[in-house]
């Protein structure tokens, strides 16, 4: 694919208070996403099509479904299924897979189960394609931005990097489209970068930890260490609990 830089919501997202300003980013893309196709998205013909063909994730669906506009939600559902159910014959129907064999997108695996092609078909979805090619533009903008200025190397610093997810994703993205000394410096400067934040994090959690022993009891808990566990854990899995993983407010 080719990139470009958005540079503002990266600045915009990296000053902000986050632990992963992609986990960020990945939020309010989704959102995004999900506004627009339960607003007039979901009635134009080219959005239709790509998700009568994918459907979408079970998040994704939970999602949708927590907003008001249940109309827009079951047309996209009803299409998706109406062109769904005949290749979902084709999985089940032993008489028809004996006739027409694997299905075109399954092709090459002699040998696929039931239950392998019916998983490779349902989880796909339209609403993480778009998230993922959105954020390997971010990602890439991140390494760009890394390489060329200084006040963003101090930045990430600050930051103490990302999401250890999105760590990978930076690592996989600098490997594919950049030169490979430019791959080299922001490979180990990320590398450092989350080794240090990681470490000291690790001492929070373990100090937060010092906190259920006895001998500490009546202590004053080290107001550093209180939020220890969450960081942790947004840090090792991406921003799935707290604050960080609350999205936007709607009153749809």
């Amino acid at each position: 694919m080719k990139y470009t830089l958005d540079t503002i919501p990266v600045l915009d997202a990296f000053k902000s208070n986050c632990q992963c300003p992609l986990c960020q980013l990945a939020i309010s893309c989704e959102d995004g996403y999900i506004d627009s196709l339960l607003s007039s998205a979901y009635m134009e013909p080219e959005v239709r099509i790509e998700t009568n063909k994918t459907g979408f994730c079970p998040q994704h669906f939970a999602l949708m479904y927590a907003r008001r506009n249940k109309l827009g939600l079951s047309l996209m559902t009803h299409t998706h299924m109406k062109e769904f159910l005949p290749e979902l014959k084709k999985i089940l129907d032993d008489s028809s897979q004996e006739k027409s064999g694997p299905l075109p997108f399954f092709r090459g695996k002699q040998k696929s189960s039931k239950a392998e092609m019916l998983r490779n078909q349902i989880r796909r979805c339209h609403i993480c394609t778009q998230v993922d090619t959105a954020m390997r533009r971010y990602a890439y903008t991140v390494i760009r931005l890394y390489l060329d200025k200084a006040e963003f190397r101090d930045l990430m610093r600050q930051k103490g990097g990302v999401c250890l997810p999105h760590t990978a994703l930076l690592l996989e993205l600098a490997e594919e489209a950049f030169s490979a000394k430019e791959c080299q410096e922001f490979e180990a400067a990320l590398s450092q970068i989350t080794l240090e934040h990681l470490t000291a994090l690790e001492k929070d959690l373990y100090d937060f930890t010092l906190q259920f022993d006895y001998r500490n009891a009546g202590k004053t808990p080290d107001p550093r260490v209180r939020d220890s566990v969450e960081r942790a854990v947004n840090r090792l899995a991406g921003a799935i609990v707290g604050t960080e993983a609350e999205r936007p407010a709607h009153n749809d």
